[in-house]
């Protein structure tokens, strides 16, 4: 459905025109996968943009599945459909390890920046696609909690379950696939890898190139 992140967020910017100069609007990806799309859709919108930086909470034994997430400012998202068969104290050692991994991502990809004032602002998540949506329910709860006055959900591909329950929980849900038979991010990209922390940085330098030149 997507060649890469790169089509999937310049066709999700097209499909949020309507926001298009609104003052004060922030596009704040969720890294590293979502940054590519956070940053063609800022570019579209004309918007300000960062990266919210979340973790998944990971079973031990099957890392990439997970049953819940962490936000940068500790809010935590248990997900209710999660199955968790790990005690008090395993799961208090994977929220650390993850604590420790988004305090390395915020210094390295971030500069060690806090994230900008969300009071008020009108504020668009981003990632690459929803799968079990633990991490994308942390950003949400997150910017609540600084205040956005309007968060909306937008992502190239998300599963159905994920978009009623975004419908829910945010102000506004743009999702340009959802598949009925999804199962994985990866299964609507042409060409999926693994972003590395040096793709991000570069991301980010085309950023604020784009924006200078601008200005």
């Amino acid at each position: 459905m997507f060649l890469d992140r790169r089509d999937a967020g310049r066709r999700l910017g097209e499909a949020l025109q309507r926001y298009r100069g609104e003052e004060g609007l922030i596009v704040l990806a969720i890294p590293r996968g979502g940054v590519e799309v956070g940053y063609e859709v800022a570019k579209a919108l004309e918007a300000d943009f960062d990266l919210i930086v979340c973790r998944k909470l990971p079973y031990p034994f099957n890392p990439e599945s997970g049953f819940g997430a962490i936000a940068e400012d500790g809010t935590i998202y248990i997900n209710p459909r999660a199955q968790i068969p790990l005690s008090e104290e395993e799961i208090l050692e994977i929220v650390r390890r993850q604590q420790e991994e988004i305090g390395r991502r915020i210094d390295v990809l971030r500069g060690g920046r806090p994230l900008p004032s969300l009071e008020g602002r009108t504020v668009i998540l981003t990632d690459d696609g929803i799968a079990m949506g633990s991490t994308m329910h942390a950003a949400v709860e997150m910017c609540r909690h600084r205040g956005a006055g309007r968060v909306v959900v937008a992502v190239p591909v998300a599963g159905p379950y994920s978009v009623r329950e975004f419908s829910r929980l945010a102000d506004d849900v743009v999702v340009l696939e959802s598949p009925p038979d999804f199962h994985a991010v990866a299964q609507v990209y042409a060409h999926w890898y693994d972003v590395s922390d040096e793709e991000v940085l570069e991301i980010l330098e085309r950023w604020r190139a784009w924006k200078e030149g601008r200005g």
